[in-house]
């Protein structure tokens, strides 16, 4: 079942559920959702993200928590991604009732999900807030006018006697009650009341005796709980492991280091560099709070397992951008802290013995990173056998220090490691695109050394997105130092150190040259600097080291020319010919006008990763592989909360852009003080037959308006049909009195010009009117910022105006990504001059709309 079929079914004239073509990837991890649908019959919809559609299923009698009992999943039409956000009344038409939210979350399996199904037999895990756990959906063997599946909860640590029923909030009781008007339904009002379980938890665990044996040990001291950020202990690169019991010696892991912080009970997870990653890994959030400590310190390394049960590095990458499935498991080797007591000074062996009794009946996605003391070459042995990355050696007795020092050293098979691409050699004969790719290392004059070559391991594919990226344009003279002399680099073209490759290679020559290199993998997720914290030089500079200390990065940060622009010649405005790298350079112009207004507020993009011809998505939320981009944890309309992103300088802009964005849309309001609105938007939005003259009457007809009420306000267009008229506030107010200003505003224009405005987006009451849309003044809501491009054909911007050349401009799309740059040429004086020196408020006003 298709989009087109939910397409048939619908009359979006007249429904207010979200159109086909709507549906994208949330570029983030696979979502569930549950909606508790109050139609003809209610019945649960159970979805599940699966490429860039939900598969949708209804549940008659919700999910149950008994293994025993097989609910009935109708298996309907797929819906579009942003159906996952929906709640409200259905008025008409298929399906008429009302829709509220029962949960959402993220899923995962092992394995292809779409062969599953197709197969008729999906086993799955959902990590959401009422439905937690292991499942299966298995197709019915008879033969029904629409595919009948089972529901079925395996019998895990969260399996009990618990409905769907037992888990509904007031907010779903009440819809339950009022949609009551027919036997069945009063049955299930009945039903939904008459319960009132508490979900299953996971298996308790007790912390005494280990907080007990945590003060026990040696050098253990008193502290503070305290759930922030703390900085990792590192490893120094090494040829070989050292020798003796003095050390042990544990897998390399192939993944992400996750440090993880606990207090009062709820955990906090971070990336190495301090990004809160608690939205993309609520499995593990869950996981670890389910092992029931008050305080807590843990360290490991985030992977991903493939259907065999094996950590895959590309898996994890696809699992955590929403391309795959795959379960995540986080292998945990350090405890630095527990139960008011900071462990960092005892011994590693003495707390990994901890960490293991911790671990003994730990959730499924917490596992135990074992180790073997001693015997490290034999551990290395096994780890190239097993073409594992390599080992880790620790020092037995060492304590917990953050950075990088002798303590931890990392021995990686001798046939993988990163370089930076300096550059590469022209093709040849059949060859696509490009003969091989340049390599350096950094060394201690912090410049580069040549390394040599790679020429194998590449796609087509990625040979013909390479030969439009990184192997493009360059200069012949050599941007590396070269200490070898090395014949095929004549006719090399050399470019500056932008990207990450790791290869297999088989040892390092005596010209320090590396021996039949191979290509692994284009490291996304690092950048060139990122080698130069990784003890990553060449031998001739590490004896440098010894006499002189290594220099500081140069390299100033914030730059927008930090960020590496990949695929530049992708046509993102197919009707206009547009290129990525012209959408860049377009922003790259704009920005000391865009940035400003924008910088440090929660913000809001549109993705449109294969162009505005291909699905685009709205993108909130932190994603993995963003280094430039600021994150604050807010709260939700639902009380959760949530990692949003916001530009705080040119580089967080422009790596946006580098992923996709095309729109830039910042809330009212910013990341130091969510809570408080520094600005009105009143959105005017003509309905199809409404002339442009008529939305400049209406903006200035605004502007008269809140003149009367004592209030300044700029306007700008909108990059589509209408113009927004912008209300700054200073100081402030909270969002439940923009609000409530807002829509008393617009509706009061509603009641003084009934013909030519509306102030509900009802669609059918718009035609040949203005709607006043106040919707844009609630927490959370935002608006098209200044000076961004719009996801449209001809590439049209939003753009701020002077009040006395609005009568100039022709419509809502006049300007765009050409001639705003000359516009900006040509200006004197900002046209929003004083925006934020304006003194006013709204404490001032409310009477006077009241009168």
């Amino acid at each position: 079942m298709t989009l087109q079929d939910y397409r048939r079914k619908r009359d979006f004239r007249k429904t207010r559920e979200p159109a086909p073509e709507d549906s994208a990837g949330t570029g983030g991890r696979s979502i569930f959702v549950v909606q508790l649908h109050h139609a003809s019959r209610r019945h649960f919809d159970f979805r599940l993200q699966v490429g860039d559609v939900l598969r949708s299923w209804a549940v008659p009698k919700g999910p149950s928590y008994d293994p025993k009992v097989k609910r009935l999943a109708v298996e309907v039409e797929d819906h579009p991604v942003s159906y996952a956000t929906f709640e409200g009344d259905i008025d008409e038409g298929y399906g008429k009732g009302h829709v509220d939210l029962f949960d959402k979350g993220v899923w995962a399996t092992r394995g292809d999900a779409e062969a599953q199904i197709a197969k008729g037999h999906l086993a799955f895990e959902l990590f959401g807030e009422r439905l937690k756990g292991s499942w299966h959906l298995v197709r019915s063997g008879r033969k029904e006018r629409q595919p009948a599946w089972f529901l079925i909860k395996v019998d895990d640590e969260y399996a009990g006697d618990v409905e769907a029923d037992d888990l509904m909030d007031a907010k779903m009781r009440e819809s339950t009650r009022r949609a009551a008007r027919t036997p069945a339904l009063r049955a299930a009002a009945k039903a939904s009341t008459a319960r009132r379980k508490a979900p299953p938890k996971g298996r308790k665990v007790s912390v005494a005796t280990l907080a007990k044996q945590a003060a026990a040990l040696e050098g253990a001291r008193k502290a503070k709980p305290d759930a922030a950020f703390f900085a990792p202990q590192l490893a120094k690169l090494r040829e070989s492991p050292p020798q003796g019991d003095a050390w042990l010696h544990e897998v390399k892991w192939d993944g992400y280091r996750i440090l993880t912080g606990v207090a009062k009970g709820k955990a906090s997870l971070w990336s190495r560099n301090a990004l809160p990653w608690n939205e993309r890994l609520p499995e593990i959030v869950q996981a670890v709070e389910r092992l029931g400590f008050d305080s807590l310190r843990l360290d490991g390394e985030l992977i991903a397992l493939d259907a065999q049960g094996r950590s895959d590095f590309n898996a994890l990458q696809k699992t955590l951008s929403g391309e795959a499935n795959a379960p995540l498991v986080y292998m945990l080797f350090d405890v630095p802290y527990l139960e008011g007591y900071d462990l960092t000074r005892a011994p590693l062996v003495e707390r990994k013995a901890l960490l293991e009794r911790i671990l003994a009946h730990a959730p499924a996605h917490l596992s135990y990173s074992a180790h073997t003391v001693g015997h490290g070459d034999d551990v290395f042995a096994m780890a190239m056998e097993q073409k594992l990355e390599g080992i880790i050696s620790k020092r037995a007795d060492g304590p917990y220090h953050p950075g990088r020092g002798d303590d931890w050293q990392k021995i990686k098979r001798l046939e993988s490691d990163e370089f930076a691409v300096v550059g590469y050699t022209p093709a040849k004969g059949s060859r696509l695109a490009f003969g091989s790719l340049l390599l350096a290392r950094p060394d201690a004059d912090g410049g580069w050394t040549y390394v040599g070559r790679v020429g194998t391991g590449f796609t087509d594919e990625m040979l013909r997105d390479l030969g439009k990226t990184l192997a493009k344009g360059g200069s012949k003279k050599p941007t590396v130092r070269i200490d070898a002399i090395d014949p095929t680099l004549r006719g090399a073209l050399w470019v500056p150190p932008t990207a990450v490759a790791e290869v297999y290679y088989r040892g390092i020559g005596n010209k320090n040259l590396l021996r039949q290199p191979s290509l692994k993998t284009l490291r996304v997720d690092k950048t060139p600097k990122d080698l130069r914290d990784s003890d990553r030089a060449t031998p001739a500079a590490k004896s440098a080291r010894k006499s002189r200390p290594e220099p500081a990065v140069t390299a100033p940060a914030g730059r927008a020319e930090d960020v590496v622009i990949t695929h530049p010649d992708r046509v993102v405005f197919p009707d206009d010919g547009i290129t990525k790298q012209q959408v860049v350079d377009y922003y790259r112009a704009v920005m000391p006008w865009i940035l400003p207004p924008i910088a440090d507020r929660p913000t809001s993009t549109i993705r449109c990763p294969g162009g505005i011809g291909s699905p685009c998505f709205f993108q909130k939320h932190v994603m993995a592989g963003l280094d430039h981009v600021g994150t604050a944890k807010l709260k939700e309309e639902t009380g959760a909360q949530a990692v949003y992103l916001y530009p705080r300088n040119e580089a967080g802009l422009i790596e946006l852009v580098q992923f996709g964005a095309v729109e830039f849309h910042p809330w009212g309001s910013h990341v130091a003080s969510p809570d408080i609105a520094d600005r009105v938007v009143f959105d005017l939005d003509p309905g199809d037959d409404v002339a442009w003259p008529r939305v400049v009457a209406a903006a200035r007809l605004v502007r008269g308006l809140l003149d009367q009420l004592g209030l300044v306000s700029f306007v700008r267009t909108t990059g589509g049909k209408g113009l927004h008229v912008v209300v700054p506030l200073n100081p402030g107010a909270g969002w439940d009195a923009v609000k409530t200003f807002a829509r008393g505003f617009a509706e009061a224009m509603a009641a003084m010009h009934p013909l030519e405005f509306v102030s509900t987006a009802t669609k059918r009451f718009r035609n040949g009117r203005i709607y006043v849309d106040y919707l844009r003044n609630g927490r959370g809501a935002t608006a098209v910022a200044s000076y961004s491009l719009r996801g449209r054909p001809g590439a049209p911007v939003a753009v701020p105006l002077r009040w006395d050349e609005l009568g100039k401009v022709k419509s809502g799309n006049a300007f765009d990504i050409h001639s705003v740059p000359k516009r900006l040429a040509r200006l004197r004086n900002d046209p929003w001059e004083g925006i934020d020196t304006v003194v006013q408020d709204l404490a001032s006003v409310a009477d006077k709309l009241g009168d």
